[in-house]
């Protein structure tokens, strides 16, 4: 018996979220009195496996093909139940990520297992198996039992952190049985945004609102973006009249994302977008307005004008970075 953890790689290397995924899993191992597994699919160099043996993976399954480069969710649901048959798996752990909520349920019905998404912490019980995780739109949480055999987990960003587990991990090469139906989609071209940190994998985010008063007023938001190497965001009502893409919007209704570091800006905190950041580190809000909502989830508030504050900021993190 064994518990397997998918880690994603990114153009052949592993992000934090991966080796949260690996750190997480491990404990879980732990209580299960039984070792650790950690699958990679795609093609990625043994220096950078190793990096996995740092927190905890006590076997590593590499499968390093190149028709596996690109996520093909069908194909690489298929690897994943191979390899958990083939450790005698009981439980199977992924990131919580766009790759994970794709492949999770694939899984799933595969290995005929019961399914949990964004689970927040370790399970509340083994027997019966138990665990927590956030429910109607972050504002309580809920226990949920699985009573199948087999158990598909994926783990939301930032719940559990990096622990450090070094270990000198087995790092076996397997050549799953993949069908050439399972790719019926093919990717001619790929092209890759390298001026601008994505949203989702941001560890930093700043975003504002319509407090901002205008689009032309965006310089200072880019710019402390920039001084931090952050991804910028923006509340529902500033996508919708156009001042920002839809892509940058966070929300319920938009994009959930847990950074970090969040910094709002000029954001009231309506209840919808506080679902979809409430899951953030650290909340820094900046308002004019006292008594706005988003100071009673933020950790640090600045009440004052965004156009005044921004520049400040950003005028202190660069002289601390010099």
């Amino acid at each position: 018996m064994s518990v397997i953890a998918f880690a994603k790689n990114w153009n052949g290397k592993f992000k934090n979220s991966s080796y949260e995924l690996v750190s997480y899993t491990k404990e879980l191992a732990n209580k299960l009195n039984t070792n650790l597994v950690v699958l990679s699919i795609g093609e990625v160099s043994s220096e950078e496996l190793n990096t996995l043996g740092k927190y905890g993976a006590d076997k590593i399954i590499s499968v390093n093909d190149p028709q596996l480069n690109t996520l093909t969710s069908r194909a690489y649901a298929k690897v994943i139940s191979q390899v958990a048959d083939k450790e005698a798996a009981t439980v199977v752990v992924l990131s919580d990520n766009n790759s994970g909520k794709a492949i999770a349920p694939r899984v799933s019905v595969q290995m005929k297992a019961g399914l949990v998404a964004a689970v927040q912490e370790l399970p509340v019980s083994l027997e019966p198996f138990i665990v927590k995780k956030r429910v109607f739109s972050g504002k309580a949480f809920g226990h949920v039992q699985i009573d199948s055999e087999k158990k598909i987990l994926t783990i939301a960003k930032n719940c559990f952190g990096l622990v450090e587990n070094q270990v000198e991990p087995a790092i076996e090469e397997y050549t799953p049985e993949v069908d050439a139906s399972l790719f019926k989609v093919q990717v001619i071209e790929e092209e890759e945004q390298k001026d601008k940190v994505i949203l989702s994998d941001a560890d930093v985010v700043v975003s504002a609102g319509r407090g901002m008063r205008s689009p032309e007023n965006w310089g200072p938001v880019e710019e402390l973006a920039e001084v931090l190497g952050a991804a910028t965001a923006c509340s529902r009502p500033v996508s919708d009249e156009g001042w920002r893409g839809h892509e940058e919007h966070v929300g319920q209704t938009g994009k959930v994302i847990a950074p970090n570091l969040y910094i709002a800006a000029g954001i009231s905190g309506a209840i919808q977008h506080v679902a979809g950041i409430s899951r953030s580190k650290c909340i820094v809000a900046i308002n004019t307005d006292p008594e706005a909502p988003i100071f009673s989830v933020a950790d640090y508030g600045i009440v004052g004008d965004v156009m005044e504050v921004l520049p400040k900021l950003t005028e202190a993190f660069r002289n601390s970075k010099s």
